[in-house]
Parts: structure tokens; C-alpha cells; sequence
């Protein structure tokens, strides 16, 4: 099977059984989604909604967390993969939000990147499932399926690189949708340590003899 029929039997797949999807995340604002997916690195959706609706009542918007110290968010957030940093990002995320851009979150990725605790992934997602835009952000679930499945060659060896390859196979148009179907993939059938084959709808594509396809 080339690369090319791999991505359509793919795409096909999710058109037909999956449709539109978004991030699980939730959230009731642009900030409350930037929040959300900061604290969403290195940590489940799961654990981030149990922690961000007591987070958001006191601290619903920019110009709210930014009057908070570290410490207080924290108290929020302790539960958390990394909170110690998570927390005193989201205060100096805030404050720079209110400084700089009026207390919202700016549409354009190279403002978003400078805002503390933002990266690419995150201001992909922003962009994606905010704005709308077709971006693709790549987490470790996106950059294992793409190489377990065959979409991208082992060269592709950084997220970036991914991405790249990625957005020049997957029509504009359905990035996004494409982006949460990797994602949940990922996330509910082809996990990390144990990938449930046996209910893998693409087992028989699976090209599991190929050196590194079991990232």
C-alpha cells in the first residue's frame, strides 16, 4: 500500500464513522481554552475538566487570573502534571494577555507563541479549534499513530516535521477534523503501551514490520 492510499483508506475511514470532532477540553472562552490546553500537556482531557470549572469561577477571564499569584492558581491546579510551572505560567500568560493585548487572546500564532507556557502545539490548537483556522497541532498521540500508521516516513523524526508532512497529505479543509482523529486514535486505540489491535480498523493497513512503526 503507498503512503498516498494509506491516507485515503484513513481520511475515508473517519469521514464515514467519525464526522466532525473536536477537542474534549472544556472550556467557555477563548482564555478558558488557552488555559485549558496549557495545563492539557503531559496529562489527560479527563484529569483537566475534573480541575477547571472551579479554576474558571474565580478566574474566568485574563484580567481576573492576572491579579492571582502563582501560589493561588496553584491551589487550582496542584493535581496536575507539572503544576508548580503550569501555574506560574497561566499568572504571567494572563498578565502579558492584559498588558499587551487587551485582555484577549490574539488570533495571529506568532503573538500566541510569545505568551508564557505557549508553544506551537498550543497555539495550533488556539487556532484550530478557536479561530477555526486548518492548523495541525502535533502531541505525542498525532506523532505516534502518523509513524505507526505509515503517514509519515521515520524521517519525520520532530513534531515539526509532522506537521509538515502531514498538512501537504490532508486536504485544507479537513485538518482540523483530521488533527482530533489522529488525536483520539491515538489516545483510545492505539495507545502507547498496550494498542488495541483487535479493534483497530486499520489493523490489516497497520504496517507493524517496519522498523520504528511501534513508536
Amino acid at each position: 500500500m503507498t503512503r498516498k492510499e494509506r491516507y485515503d483508506y484513513a481520511l475515508n475511514y473517519f469521514r464515514k464513522h467519525v464526522g466532525h470532532v473536536s477537542t474534549e477540553l472544556n472550556f467557555g472562552s477563548a482564555f478558558q481554552l488557552l488555559c485549558a490546553t496549557l495545563l492539557s500537556a503531559q496529562c489527560t482531557d479527563k484529569r483537566i475538566n475534573a480541575i477547571t470549572p472551579e479554576l474558571f469561577r474565580h478566574y474566568p477571564d485574563a484580567k481576573t487570573m492576572a491579579t492571582a499569584t502563582s501560589d493561588e492558581i496553584f491551589d487550582y491546579v496542584k493535581s496536575v502534571s507539572y503544576p508548580n510551572s503550569k501555574a506560574k505560567h497561566l499568572v504571567e500568560m494572563s498578565k502579558m494577555l492584559v498588558e499587551k493585548f487587551g485582555g484577549e487572546v490574539p488570533s495571529d500564532p506568532n503573538a500566541l507563541i510569545t505568551l508564557p507556557g505557549v508553544g506551537r502545539k498550543t497555539a495550533n490548537v488556539i487556532q484550530a479549534v478557536w479561530f477555526g483556522k486548518p492548523t495541525l497541532a502535533v502531541d505525542t498521540h498525532v506523532y505516534r499513530v502518523s509513524h505507526r500508521l505509515g503517514l509519515v516516513p521515520s524521517t519525520a523524526n520532530t513534531p515539526r516535521k509532522v506537521e509538515d508532512y502531514l498538512m501537504k497529505n490532508i486536504p485544507t479543509e479537513e485538518v482540523t477534523d483530521a488533527h482530533h482523529w489522529i488525536l483520539l486514535h491515538g489516545r483510545y486505540v492505539c495507545k502507547s503501551a498496550k494498542p488495541d489491535c483487535e479493534h483497530c480498523p486499520f489493523d490489516d493497513m497497520c504496517p507493524k514490520l517496519l522498523e520504528n512503526s511501534k513508536l
